[in-house]
């Protein structure tokens, strides 16, 4: 056990998510309040002593982008600055992750910039889940637990006990997370293969696998405007498939994604709590799992001063 206090405080972004793992390691959330004034500027009150303490800020960087990004480093601020002893980021969803390299001349590198900012903010720890790219943990100059969603969505289907299965990747890039979802629930894989023209845009090229009278479930680590999904679950029940699943981390949900997912031929959309789901995206066929004991064990023995690798097996 730590001599120094555990201390959980969260956002305006997921604060059900956060009290879901402060109620896992036994603590309350910290009394802390993030208001606007008039004119949207954002003010940090934390109504509680900091002094020497180990503190989780719970936030993930998720829509409004900027807003939440915005209260993360006002919230680490105003705690480093109010002498905490350690301040570790929970980053359950990194915003800005999908800019993580060059892919034209003058293009920014986002996702390196927002590591700065936190950094400089003066968080000395990042807990992150599922980032898009594995090579954000280098962006940050501090060191990074990379949490990853495959577990909890593995666990999921083999209780379901589905038969005769097959788990698809959307895409080349998605294959190494498709293969450890198919090690874990013992199923063969298949990719489909695509072009993105343009942001937000894919067209279905053709499937490589056997999919043909199998119940499939296609994974991928963020689900946006579903247009990929919703696109490769036709293409999978036309060649065949005799039922589609999807899961991913982290649904984003923007645009016309309800919509797609509502009229697709899916059975079930399974997801996690990372980014909160409002009423209105809540459809019957989604099914949210919760990251909390995860994200809660992996503070415990970071707070403890333990290992952290067992939970990346």
């Amino acid at each position: 056990m730590s001599r120094y206090d555990l201390k959980i405080f969260s956002g305006n972004a997921n604060p059900d998510l956060a009290r879901e793992i402060a109620s896992f390691l036994g603590v309350e959330v910290g009394d802390a309040r993030v208001s606007r004034f008039s004119d949207g500027e954002i003010q940090v009150k934390i109504n509680e002593s900091v002094r020497g303490a180990d503190v989780f800020i719970i936030q993930p960087t998720c829509t409004p982008v900027n807003e939440n990004l915005m209260e993360l480093l006002i919230l680490i601020d105003a705690i480093r600055r109010a002498s905490a002893r350690r301040i570790t980021a929970v980053l359950p969803y990194f915003g800005y992750a999908r800019q993580d390299r060059k892919t034209r001349a003058r293009d920014p590198i986002t996702a390196k910039l927002v590591s700065n900012l936190i950094t400089v903010s003066g968080a000395r720890r990042v807990i992150a889940m599922d980032l898009h790219a594995g090579q954000i943990q280098g962006f940050f100059d501090i060191p990074v637990d990379h949490l990853v969603g495959v577990p909890i969505l593995a666990k999921y289907f083999n209780e379901k006990g589905l038969e005769n299965k097959v788990v698809v990747s959307p895409d080349l890039g998605g294959v190494t997370r498709a293969r450890d979802l198919a090690e874990r629930i013992g199923a063969p894989i298949a990719i489909i293969d695509k072009r993105r023209p343009e942001p937000n845009v894919a067209e279905i090229m053709n499937i490589i696998g056997e999919i043909e009278g199998k119940t499939v479930i296609m994974i991928d680590d963020i689900i946006d405007t579903a247009g990929t999904i919703t696109q490769g679950a036709q293409a999978l029940m036309e060649r065949g498939a005799k039922e589609v699943y999807v899961c991913c981390t982290h649904p984003i949900l923007s645009g016309p994604a309800v919509d797609r997912l509502a009229n697709a031929p899916i059975k079930e959309v399974v997801v996690t709590n990372t980014i909160p789901l409002p009423p209105e995206k809540k459809l019957p066929k989604i099914k949210v799992l919760s990251v909390a004991p995860l994200m809660g064990e992996a503070i415990r023995r970071i707070h403890e001063d333990l290992s952290v690798s067992e939970l990346f097996v």
